[in-house]
């Protein structure tokens, strides 16, 4: 059975007011009105929003490298579908070819966008899946994080150096001097392309 699908892209993200420590990206359906909030986590928030913002960091980021190890490997990320929902846990496929072959892989649902945004491909979901968890009362986004997020200018364009600066603080606490350094130029980086920030 092929079960109707629906394209999405990734609108924006912003910090949860639900759940400290993670961050709501909201996904839109192409041509459409319907959104859908999936909660992540800050590292996975930090991947997306550089992928949206062009900043390639001094070091490949894991969904990079994956990306590297799959074309070195001849293989080719067709899409990634998102497939099922499960007490707010959103789960995907990743769909790659590989000569004549097509190849299915799970993946968090955040790995398999930060993929998706890096190499260009679709996002889909199951149209029953968007129909039935798209941004309503039931949803876990509050109203008033529903009415902040997304207007104006896009938050991750005024988050993602928050983003970054979180992480080199906890790279310090846990004495990881090596991600610290990574994230020191990723800021840096950032400044230089956003004087004003």
């Amino acid at each position: 059975m092929n079960k109707p699908k629906v394209e999405l892209q990734v609108v924006n993200i912003s910090s949860s007011q639900v759940q400290a420590g993670a961050y709501a990206m909201l996904l839109a359906e192409k041509g459409g009105e319907r959104q859908l909030p999936i909660i992540i986590g800050a590292s996975e928030a930090q991947a997306i929003i550089m992928e949206l913002r062009g900043i390639t960091p001094p070091r490949p980021l894991t969904h990079e490298l994956f990306a590297s190890v799959i074309e070195v490997l001849g293989a080719k990320i067709l899409r990634i579908l998102i497939y099922k929902v499960n007490n707010g846990i959103y789960y995907a496929y990743l769909f790659m070819s590989s000569g004549d072959k097509l190849i299915r892989v799970d993946s968090r649902t955040s790995d398999a966008i930060a993929l998706a945004l890096h190499t260009h491909a679709p996002i889909y979901i199951y149209e029953e899946i968007l129909e039935s968890e798209k941004l309503s009362l039931k949803n876990e986004i509050d109203a008033e994080e529903k009415k902040q997020s997304f207007k104006n200018e896009p938050i991750y364009r005024m988050q993602s150096i928050e983003i970054i600066k979180s992480a080199l603080s906890k790279a310090i606490e846990n004495e990881d001097y090596e991600q610290a350094a990574v994230l020191r130029d990723m800021i840096n980086n950032f400044k230089h392309l956003n004087p004003t920030d």
